[in-house]
Order: C-alpha cells, then sequence, then structure tokens
C-alpha cells in the first residue's frame, strides 16, 4: 500500500497554535507541529505506521479515496414535503429534479432568476 495515495490535509489549529496534519482515511490520527511541512510528514509518517501495523496483524487497510470507483449514484431518502418542494422548485426552473438537486449539492444554487443549473 502506497501511503501517499491518502488523502492529506494541513490546517492552522488557533486552539493548539500549530499545523495539524490529518488524513481523510484515518480520521482518528494527526500530527501537530510548528511548521507545516512538517506536519505532513509527521502525519503521512504515522499513517505508514498504522498502515503497517494494520498489514502486519492481517487487518482491512482503508483504501485510499483516489483509488476507490464511484458510481455516480447516490440514494437519497427525504420528507413527501421536501420532495415536493424540490419537485415545485425543478418544475419552475425548468430543470430535471436530478439537476436540480445536483446543483443544491455543488452549492451553484438554482433559482428563477438565475437559471444556470
Amino acid at each position: 500500500m502506497n501511503v501517499k495515495h491518502y488523502t492529506y490535509r494541513v490546517l492552522w489549529s488557533e486552539e493548539d497554535q500549530e499545523y495539524v496534519g490529518l488524513c481523510a482515511e484515518f480520521p482518528s490520527l494527526s500530527w501537530l507541529d510548528e511548521d507545516q511541512a512538517a506536519a505532513l510528514e509527521g502525519v503521512v509518517q504515522l499513517v505508514a505506521d498504522v498502515v503497517a501495523d494494520m498489514e502486519a496483524n492481517d487487518e482491512n487497510v482503508p483504501e485510499p479515496f483516489s483509488q476507490k470507483k464511484y458510481s455516480g449514484k447516490i440514494s437519497l431518502r427525504t420528507t413527501p414535503a421536501v420532495h415536493r418542494d424540490l419537485a415545485l422548485s425543478a418544475a419552475e426552473n425548468r430543470v430535471s429534479l436530478n439537476r436540480l438537486i445536483n446543483a443544491l449539492i455543488a452549492g451553484q444554487g438554482c433559482h428563477k432568476a438565475e437559471l444556470s443549473c
């Protein structure tokens, strides 16, 4: 497993007054450092150690998000009232319900005045 294929992020922690390195596939792990690059290096090494330990113990190692296959299909349950409101909004904007929901999820909005969805 190439641990560099995981999803890493480095953020400033106001509370800790240091950078915190995170890995999306291992949400319970983090690495603090006053240097941004060192925070990234630290969390990558920490993940490498954890993966090595998991492999040594025959545990399932999480697949990197970058290597997962996504179908593009999402099953969503909602209330009848929300479903009705979405269908009405889609009709008013002259778009399919699917297109409206995709625009809303993407944060693009979809309003009569701006038929951008």
